[in-house]
């Protein structure tokens, strides 16, 4: 969790660059990007503290988004701040958290 928890810190916060087209790419796919790491990111933090509550696991996995965020805009390198970006990392957190859920229901 930890090494995952500095990977996406670190892809989330390093440089911009130039977009290049790829054959798999798409208007809107760095929404797709953003719901699918924090998907993984929920689904990984509930796991690893499955006792914790709903609100407290929200407002971490909320603050984290809006964190990475402000340093995006703030640190200058060619990344800026956008709420679409944080209301897909919402979505994301969220889907996380309910396939953990179904995960538990269905195979415990």
């Amino acid at each position: 969790m930890p090494i995952y928890w500095a990977f996406l810190t670190y892809m989330l916060l390093k440089p911009g660059e130039e977009n290049q087209e790829y054959w798999f790419m798409f208007s809107g796919i760095d929404k797709v990007l953003h719901v699918s790491i924090f998907a993984a990111l929920g689904f990984s933090f509930i796991a690893a503290f499955p006792k914790i509550k709903f609100s407290y696991f929200f407002q971490i996995i909320l603050i984290y988004a809006f964190l990475t965020e402000i340093l995006q805009e703030e640190m200058g390198l060619g990344r800026s701040m956008e709420t679409l970006d944080i209301v897909a990392d919402t979505v994301g957190c969220l889907i996380g958290y309910a396939v953990y859920k179904l995960f538990l229901k269905h195979f415990f």
